[in-house]
């Protein structure tokens, strides 16, 4: 084909996927179901065309193109890599860490089970060996449930079980194709039959080789995007390279999976890009990207439906029964995980608890595609495979994806309708009535201004307020009659809403580049649980939703391990600096959306409701405060260094758009609005840098501030801060417990400590030391200890201990007052 047919053939394509979409919606059809039966007409037309001979002849390119061959290669080395990669780039990583188990469950062992069910169901009814049925199974493994993705978002089920389902459609294929390359190398002529020990071998190699790989060429890949910090083109161009050189890497030179090679890189750069390049580079990446998977997947679906009638030129009767076998196979293996795996970990508490319609529809909506179309075309290609095995694999895997498609695909929408999950529930109807009538009152006031600002026809202005009011009549009479939600729910409804004002306010500020694109991330994924929970259980779970978003996770404590154990501060130091400038913005975000309740949320739902979230927003505005003093107080003057900084890219923020409204009301030029951009680029990349924060300057800072160490040399209070270890507790957290033996001795350098011994309770704050007096007794504690505060302790093991008593004449006498406040005889202590 020439270069003028190639180039008219894809102009052809790309005006399909133009028309696709609105085709689709005006069908109330799933996209990917267009696109299939377009692509299949399309290659059915032409196949026709080509078997013509002369009487087409004459037809020119256009013939060409049809007759055109579409290699597998090109599914897998030329669109797979982009889909994959925009997919992992996209997804919510920190949400989906918390379900990990559900979706590898779910995604990995579901495409085994499948694989073997559907391979060990075909066997007795073929001719096929076991490990060629094995090698179909994994092929039609492949589930792309976005089809159901997207009408789960637009009926609001919830966020959890559309993540859920958006995780394993990206896992899912990465582990089928694994699978697929494992299986595909035993059935190639001269290959023996595979072991047990080639199996758990082999297959965990493809797959953490593939891990590795991506994650090296990611890093690499993000070294090369900081160095083109002020050329974002060439960043998006890198990136565009990133998944190839991987897939190529990993499949063609080290024989690893190229496919979990680039998800790994995907989820890499995901991961890191957002603290390695500016908010708008980031944006401006995300959304070529967005397009470039749009345009790979369509023309996925789009060429793997072309090659339909190819592979089922040979159908036969007998195929069509071993078909009904693979579909029915298929079906009880999902049953399986959505009815007997699911429940398993819903009553384990590893994943949420998924009601009868929303299985269904997961059931009903795993509808197979393009992936398995090219997988099968794989093996149809390929010359070492038996030709047996080759025409099997291809009619078998078309039959059963054109069965989802044409089946499942064009009925799932009706599905969905049976189950009612496209209607909304009452409380939600009832509360839409309210709404509608606020909204018109708003719009009935404002039109009102209009009009007199505009001194419109008084005919014209009567006659719409007349049909406006009867409107706005019908709408307040709805609103009486549904004016019975219980207070309850009001609250519920009312604290949804105020968390998902507090997530757009997070967006608005990292717009604003108040808040860099790493920490708007995690903002935005403390506010979606936030939002999710509280839709779930009320005000008790937006508490504790809230006290989550600043409890210090696994990432702190593994954070605090490294620096106690091995001294190694740099990760330490890093989550440190972001927790402040969370804290800092929250805080900020939190004093803000009091107005958002008096504006918005008391006109629909009532005052008494409106007191009770300001309650409720006043005490996770007071607990984030008590946070963030704990910081203050345990690294003396960088919080002021986080505020300064802060201004600093406000002022910046604010100078650029007047700047913006000079230049759009005519007052300066362009040239002149070009330099000063440019100009206050520079300062704000000088504004992003972060003050650096060193713990160990920050810990000899604390040991100046205690009373016991003022009098000590800067030599010595320098090799003391040197032998302290710091110790970052959490309110609730058991410090000490009765009948432990004592190895350390701990000073408060903030927070509040609280102990209990025989049964009276004390506390001790700053300054203050502990669990001297039982290392010195050599007993066994008798005290437990419990921080009820955001504490900093600086603990000391008992042999430096006993060499700072002797050096120290004021921490010696300190322990005798301690000795004789509880009662004790100062000789009982071994010093």
């Amino acid at each position: 084909m020439d270069v003028i047919a190639l180039v008219g053939i894809i102009a052809a394509l790309f005006i399909v996927i133009s028309l696709t979409e609105p085709v689709a919606d005006w069908l109330r059809l799933p996209y990917t179901v267009v696109l299939a039966i377009l692509g299949t007409l399309i290659g059915s037309i032409a196949a026709y065309l080509a078997g013509q001979g002369r009487t087409v002849a004459e037809l020119g390119p256009a013939v060409d193109g049809f007759e055109f061959s579409i290699r597998a290669n090109v599914f897998l080395y030329v669109l797979l890599p982009t889909l994959l990669f925009q997919v992992s780039l996209g997804l919510n990583l920190r949400r989906m860490a918390e379900d990990w188990v559900p979706i590898l469950v779910m995604a990995v062992v579901a495409v085994v089970v499948a694989t073997f069910a559907i391979g060990f169901a075909l066997q007795p009814f073929t001719s096929l060996s076991l490990v060629a049925c094995l090698l179909l199974g994994s092929i039609v493994a492949t589930t792309d449930p976005s089809a159901v993705v997207s009408i789960f978002r637009n009926i609001a089920a919830p966020q959890r079980l559309t993540r859920i389902v958006e995780g394993e459609s990206l896992l899912n294929d990465a582990a089928a194709i694994a699978l697929f390359g494992f299986f595909l190398t035993f059935v190639m002529l001269g290959v023996p039959n595979p072991t047990l020990k080639d199996a758990l071998v082999g297959f965990p190699t493809l797959i953490l080789g593939g891990l590795a790989t991506g994650w090296v060429l990611a890093r690499i890949c993000l070294v090369g995007l900081a160095w083109l910090d002020r050329f974002p083109l060439a960043q998006i161009s890198l990136s565009v390279a990133l998944p190839y050189v991987t897939y190529l890497v990993a499949d063609q030179i080290l024989g690893v999976s190229g496919v979990i090679a680039v998800v790994m890189a995907g989820m890499t750069l995901n991961f890191l890009g957002p603290g390695r390049l500016s908010p708008t580079n980031w944006t401006n990446l995300r959304e070529v990207w967005d397009v470039l998977a749009h345009w790979a997947g369509a023309l996925i679906f789009l060429l793997a439906a072309l090659l339909v009638p190819g592979l089922l030129a040979d159908v036969r009767w007998h195929d069509l029964f071993l078909i009904a076998i693979v579909v029915v196979a298929a079906l009880v293996s999902r049953l399986f995980m959505l009815y007997a795996v699911l429940p398993l970990l819903t009553a384990l508490r590893l994943s949420p608890r998924v009601d009868r319609p929303y299985r269904i529809a997961i059931l009903w909506g795993g509808l197979r595609g393009a992936v398995t179309l090219a997988l099968a075309l794989a093996v149809s290609e390929n010359f070492r495979v038996p030709p047996d095995v080759k025409r099997e694999v291809g009619i078998l895997a078309t039959g059963f994806t054109l069965f989802t498609l044409l089946v499942q695909g064009t009925t799932l929408r009706r599905v969905i309708s049976f189950l009612g999950l496209d209607r909304l529930a009452p409380i939600d109807r009832a509360l839409s009535s309210q709404v509608i009538a606020v909204a018109l009152q708003n719009v009935r006031e404002e039109v009102a201004e209009t009009a007199r600002n505009h001194e419109l026809t008084r005919e014209i202005v009567r006659s719409e307020a007349k049909r406006f009011a009867e409107r706005l009549d019908s709408a307040v009479e709805k609103a009486e009659a549904a004016d019975d939600i219980p207070d309850r729910d009001r609250i519920t409804l009312g604290l949804v809403a105020l968390a998902g004002r507090e997530r757009d306010m997070i967006i608005e500020a990292f717009r604003e580049q108040l808040i860099s694109a790493r920490l708007a991330e995690q903002m935005l994924s403390d506010a979606d649980r936030l939002i999710e929970r509280t839709r779930a259980g009320g005000r008790e779970e937006y508490r504790a939703s809230g006290r989550l978003s600043l409890a210090q996770g696994r990432g702190y404590r593994l954070a605090n391990r490294l620096h106690h154990r091995l001294r190694l501060s740099g990760m330490l130091a890093r989550l440190t600096a972001d927790r402040f400038e969370i804290l800092l913005n929250q805080r900020l975000i939190l004093r803000d959306l009091h107005g958002y309740i008096d504006g918005k949320i008391r006109r629909i739902h009532g005052r008494r409701v409106a007191d009770l979230l300001h309650e409720l927003l006043k005490r996770r505005e007071d607990e984030t405060q008590s946070a963030l003093e704990g910081l203050r107080l345990q690294y003396p003057g960088y919080a002021e260094e986080i505020e300064r900084r802060f201004l600093r890219r406000t002022s910046l923020r604010l100078e650029e758009r007047e700047y913006d409204v000079l230049y759009a009301d005519g007052l300066i030029g362009k040239e002149l609005h070009t330099t000063l951009k440019q100009e206050l680029a520079e300062s704000r990349k000088l504004a992003e840098v972060r003050p650096r924060l060193d713990l160990a300057v920050q810990k000899t800072e604390l040991v100046r501030q205690f009373p016991l160490f003022a009098d000590m040399d800067e030599d010595s209070r320098k090799k003391l801060a040197r032998a302290l270890r710091t110790r970052y507790v959490q309110p609730g957290e058991v410090l000490m417990r009765k009948g432990d033996v004592p190895r350390e001795v701990c000073f408060i350098a903030s927070g509040a400590i609280e102990f209990e011994t025989a049964g009276q309770k004390y506390r001790l704050g700053r300054g203050e030391m502990f669990g001297q007096l039982s290392l010195l007794i050599r007993q066994t504690r008798r005290t437990h200890a419990t921080a009820i505060t955001h504490s900093t302790l600086l603990t000391l093991d008992e042999a430096r201990f006993r060499r700072l008593l002797k050096r120290n004449e004021e921490v010696r006498n300190a322990v005798l007052r301690s000795a004789e406040k509880r009662g004790l005889d100062p000789k009982a202590l071994q010093f």
